[in-house]
């Protein structure tokens, strides 16, 4: 039985509340004020907060903005009711991380529709999927509820290759997404000394090839079979409808696409949302955090710019104008970076 927390001041609407919810057989735990509320939540850990916004005290924005600093409470969704319905305020809500808006007066169905909807989503979320082609086609049947468009294919061609085999060429337009059933892949490029570097080791449940894809460019790198692979292929439309869906599906396939790997998550989220500008700067200070003390950074622009996921000449482009800006000094191939803050800025508001 799922349990919801209803935070509502007016005894009237609380109990009215509390009796539609019971009687579709969720268990319904109640409290008449903010900082009741909040306690509440700590002790409880319901499935769902419905929350009104005007309270005496603590009001729904400040026990979501408590409830979203404690990590036990934070992905606990929070849908606010509200008697008033300016945007202003339902942009305040979903800037402090509200899921949902009831506006009041509501009637029965639509109080228990936005109930239902909203832990279904939570369920989706919080789901781990199989690492193989079954958990791939389970998460996007289950994410066409949500967002993403009913002709969406849940059945990709799956190609055998053998140990060796050539799968794509850097400079290639791509077509397909790659999803390792069976099998591990390497990636490579040919560096300014004509020797093979290697850009990725990929094995069974990772995606290939989504970086170029993402990117709006060719393949930057070659991909061959380390050993005998079964490849499903992805039509790079169904990726980006995906890529670019609803925030919370995106990025959750993000996720899948990491392998929850902090840093390739953060690479990926990056590619999704931020401009080269703030793309360039972010990989520009991890290098730095690489480097030893009193080095520089020292590389190819051509690898720089496949860290970055954007084309060799874009990223040309940014480097001068971080030059122009004083944020960073050119010196051959050596990137030295003079003003961190400035970088950071970039990240943050670009």
């Amino acid at each position: 039985m799922k349990k919801i927390l209803l935070i509502e001041d007016n005894r009237e609407m609380r109990e009215n509340t509390s009796e539609i919810l019971g009687l579709d057989n969720y268990a319904v735990l109640t409290a008449q004020n903010g900082k009741e509320g909040v306690e509440i939540a700590k002790r409880d850990k319901p499935d769902l907060i419905i929350c009104d916004i005007m309270m005496p005290d603590l009001d729904g924005y400040g026990v979501l903005h408590i409830l979203s600093k404690d990590p036990e409470t934070a992905g606990i969704p929070f849908t606010f009711l509200t008697a008033k319905a300016e945007k202003s305020d339902m942009r305040k809500g979903m800037n402090l991380g509200a899921d949902d808006y009831l506006t009041k007066p509501f009637d029965d169905t639509e109080l228990l529709n936005a109930v239902e909807v909203r832990l279904k989503r939570n369920d989706f979320f919080k789901k781990n999927y199989t690492r193989d082609l079954s958990g791939l086609i389970s998460f996007i049947n289950e994410a066409k509820e949500f967002s993403l468009p009913d002709k969406l294919t849940s059945e990709y061609k799956v190609r055998s290759y053998r140990k060796k085999d050539s799968i794509y060429h850097e400079g290639d337009t791509p077509n397909f997404v790659y999803f390792i059933n069976k099998g591990k892949v390497k990636t490579w490029r040919i560096n300014l000394d004509g020797k093979e570097f290697i850009t990725g080791t990929y094995e069974k449940g990772d995606f290939f090839g989504h970086l170029s894809v993402m990117e709006g460019g060719v393949y930057n790198d070659s991909a061959a079979c380390m050993e005998e692979c079964e490849l499903a292929l992805m039509p790079q439309n169904d990726f980006l409808s995906i890529v670019y869906s609803e925030h919370e599906v995106s990025a959750r396939f993000i996720k899948m696409l990491a392998n929850n790997i902090n840093e390739n998550e953060k690479r990926l989220l990056s590619l999704a949302y931020n401009s080269v500008r703030a793309r360039t700067a972010n990989v520009l200070l991890d290098l730095q955090k690489k480097v030893k003390k009193d080095e520089h950074i020292r590389t190819s622009r051509e690898d720089l710019a496949g860290m970055v996921g954007t084309s060799t000449e874009s990223l040309i482009r940014t480097l001068s104008d971080f030059k122009s800006d004083k944020l960073i000094d050119i010196e051959g191939r050596e990137i030295i970076i003079n003003n961190p803050q400035g970088l950071e800025k970039v990240v943050k508001f670009s």
